[in-house]
């Protein structure tokens, strides 16, 4: 049975661009290899690299499947934390730009519950992109 959306605080959606001096092969692998994914966020992960494949990140935090993957351009994924309600589940895109300067990251997360927006909008800037550009550049 589908969760009742509340009205009160709707389901959001994140957008956030993110430049990086790397090739689009080194972020895409680091968000697909479960070692590389562990060492930037210094959490265990586990991902599936195949379409249909399951990911957990973050000791197991955040769930989710690979739902469409072009290497070194796209990643799609459900995508839900341990504490959302059942059947809250929201969709991550990754797109990658190869720019003049390193790739651009078009980041979308799409039905974030609302009571829980602000908090995945800080995340993915303090656990992802903030450490991912640090692991990059080592």
């Amino acid at each position: 049975m589908p969760v009742k959306k509340s009205v009160k605080n709707p389901p959001k959606t994140i957008r956030q661009t993110v430049s990086f001096k790397a090739p689009a092969h080194a972020i895409y692998d680091a968000l697909m290899d479960s070692q590389k994914h562990a060492r930037f966020t210094g959490a265990p992960a586990k991902i599936g690299r195949e379409v249909g494949g399951s990911f957990s990140a973050h000791g197991g935090y955040i769930q989710g499947e690979n739902l469409e993957l072009v290497p070194d351009k796209k990643i799609v994924q459900t995508w839900r934390a341990a504490e959302w309600k059942a059947g809250e589940e929201s969709t991550v895109t990754y797109a990658l730009e190869t720019t003049e300067n390193g790739t651009r990251l078009n980041f979308t997360h799409r039905n974030v519950p609302g009571r829980h927006a602000e908090s995945v909008k800080l995340g993915w800037k303090t656990y992802y992109w903030a450490p991912l550009k640090k692991m990059l550049k080592e």
